[in-house]
């Protein structure tokens, strides 16, 4: 058993590192004005803001977000100030506070995503960008490119054209076709690192009313907390595996999805994840992260790990093949 104490948190973040792997779950802690109440963001390795559009938005009608056994169905869409109303107010206040700020970015172009992060890059206190590839809460088009390889090679392309140097990662989604084809097609294009995974889509029926419970069209919404976890944590497996194997280049990769305890945190790191993020959970109990960050030192101790990354990826070296079978 190693003190406690002794445990080194530090954690990669693209080719750097950070002072420990906890972020937040874009969306989740918005841009962290509310989270700053609870939590002192300078304490995070990173904290990775809500989803920033080109321009700003007002969201989906309600209901937004409804319980669900194991969950929460979401369905918010792009509630956010646009990217001018990022770069005036949120990103100056995250910089004057030392936050070091992952920007999450989407859109439903290509072109959209190589505009903002032109924009973003050097700006002070933006450590990373994480590309919303997947978005089951926002609308079908913008699940297309989580879907296709070929079109998320060619976004993450022209993000890191548009902004050299800053590290990017990919947010990949849980149940669009192959995550490790898409995860290889976007390491190829010089992602620096994988967040896993994103919501899974779902739907909930209120039955008084007889009609979907989410206000959203469709009434699909994005389905996060507990009940996504096992799926996410095979995502993050698979994908590390096929590191292991040579299918693509190794990089970090960021798992979110159910995360609720430093037992959840180091179940994904032994899955092969270099951080870990919460999401969900902040709803229910918004101090989390530190907890979970001081949890899973506990559990890091009591294995006897004198540091985070030696426990990535160790899940893998009982088995020989990427479905877990021996």
């Amino acid at each position: 058993m190693t003190d406690r104490q002794d445990v080194d948190l530090t954690a990669p973040l693209g080719s750097g590192t950070v002072p420990n792997p906890l972020s937040t779950a874009a969306g989740c802690a918005g841009f962290g004005r509310e989270l700053a109440r609870f939590v002192p963001l300078d304490e995070l390795g990173t904290l990775t803001t809500r989803t920033v559009l080109p321009r700003a938005g007002a969201g989906l009608p309600g209901p937004r977000i409804v319980a669900v056994p194991g969950g929460v169905l979401n369905a918010v869409g792009g509630q956010q100030p646009g990217i001018d109303g990022f770069l005036r107010r949120e990103l100056p206040w995250l910089a004057e506070r030392g936050v070091r700020t992952v920007v999450s970015i989407g859109g439903h172009r290509l072109e959209d995503f190589a505009e903002l992060a032109a924009r973003l890059a050097g700006r002070d206190g933006v450590r990373g960008l994480e590309l919303n590839l997947s978005a089951p809460g926002a609308a079908d088009r913008g699940l297309l490119f989580a879907a296709n390889p070929a079109v998320s090679y060619d976004v993450v392309a022209a993000v890191k054209a548009a902004a050299p140097g800053l590290p990017v990662y990919a947010k990949l989604a849980p149940d669009q076709g192959s995550v490790t084809e898409v995860a290889a097609a976007c390491v190829a294009a010089g992602a620096d690192g994988l967040s896993m995974v994103n919501t899974a889509r779902g739907m909930a029926i209120d039955l008084d009313a007889r009609r979907p419970a989410l206000g959203a069209p469709g009434g699909l919404g994005g389905l996060s907390g507990p009940a996504l976890r096992p799926i996410a944590v095979r995502c993050v497996y698979q994908v590390h595996a096929g590191m292991r194997a040579g299918r693509m280049p190794a990089v970090p990769i960021l798992a979110m999805g159910g995360v609720r305890t430093g037992r959840d945190a180091l179940e994904f790191t032994l899955a092969g994840a270099s951080g870990v993020a919460v999401g969900s959970e902040l709803l229910r109990d918004p101090t989390a992260p530190l907890r979970i960050l001081d949890e899973l030192r506990t559990e890091l101790a009591e294995r006897g790990f004198a540091a985070y990354t030696d426990a990535v990826g160790l899940a893998h070296r009982t088995t020989t093949t990427e479905d877990g079978r021996q």
